[in-house]
């Protein structure tokens, strides 16, 4: 996997992109996609990781590290980081058979058993997994908002007064918007809605996961 440069937007906020291996021409997403991590002194915590670069594994050696995903199907590096370094796995759970019939208007015998998502990590117990939900707090001060489905999340990052979302605000290369693209979501003024509160909040940063970091003003023109 290639390996990009990492981009400090503060203090123990990092940013970096890589390419995603499923990536295929024709996709509404560009191949290169955002990974982040975040540094408390405490813990360091690797948000929808691909590629971590080698500086950063270093550091997780002197810190109680996590993975923490924005959607469980932005799992991405994480097997291969929990069976390089043992850290723990927080995430929203995948989709249920039902769920893929919802959102994709798939068969039931498409859907099968449900999203092949996490398979490893949740029904053969190959790594310690945290699941969550909207409305909760991670123990690393970090609020869950519900996005277009609710494993989709929005994370507040109260340390560092930054958003980080999956599929739900996205740049396609037109800013950032809530997405319409990737199956059916919830109706969009619903979103805002759910999502509103996070322009109550001393928000710096917007981490986008397709595309890159941006600000409070983006967020505030997604939203409005």
């Amino acid at each position: 996997m290639q390996k990009s440069s990492m981009n400090q937007l503060q203090t123990g906020l990092w940013h970096w992109k890589a390419p995603h291996p499923e990536w295929e021409p024709g996709e509404p997403w560009d191949k290169y996609v955002s990974s982040y991590a975040v540094d408390t002194g405490k813990y360091l915590l690797l948000f929808d990781p691909l590629a971590v670069p080698n500086e950063l594994e270093v550091l997780a050696a002197d810190r109680e590290t996590a993975i923490i995903l924005t959607c469980p199907w932005h799992e991405r590096d994480a097997r291969s980081l929990v069976e390089r370094l043992g850290v723990p796995v927080y995430t929203p759970l995948p989709d249920t058979a039902e769920d893929l019939i919802r959102k994709f208007g798939i068969t039931a015998e498409q859907a099968g058993d449900g999203s092949p998502d996490l398979i490893w990590l949740l029904r053969e117990s190959k790594g310690e997994a945290h699941p969550f939900t909207p409305g909760d707090r991670l123990p690393f001060g970090i609020d869950v908002f519900p996005g277009r489905w609710l494993n989709d999340t929005v994370l507040w990052i109260e340390s560092h007064h930054a958003v980080i979302c999956g599929d739900t605000l996205v740049d396609f290369g037109q800013g950032l918007e809530i997405s319409q693209r990737l199956g059916k979501s919830r109706v969009r003024e619903a979103i805002i809605e759910d999502l509103r509160p996070l322009l109550k909040l001393p928000v710096e940063h917007m981490l986008a996961t397709h595309g890159g970091p941006t600000d409070r003003a983006a967020l505030e023109r997604a939203l409005s």
